[in-house]
């Protein structure tokens, strides 16, 4: 086991187990690497999407009320 890991309990629903046991046998990989890995992709991917919020926070907003008055406007809806 790696230095400076820290162990956790996690329940899941038990197709999502069997699913998780048969890909770390057919990957030989552990379990514990395959959840770690999908956790690191889904915490990159909220990174992603709150550095492109901070990005276009500056942008002005638009009232979802003019959007539609303008595509009725131009004859899209």
């Amino acid at each position: 086991m790696k230095t400076g890991v820290k162990r956790t309990t996690i329940y899941l629903d038990p197709q999502l187990h069997r699913a998780l046991r048969l890909k770390a046998a057919a990957t030989e990989h552990s379990m514990s690497r395959i959840a770690e890995e999908a956790i690191r992709l889904s915490l990159s991917e909220d990174a992603i999407d709150l550095a492109a919020f901070a990005q276009r926070g500056k942008e002005p907003s638009l009232p979802f009320e003019d959007v539609l008055k303008r595509l009725r406007r131009d004859g899209r809806i």
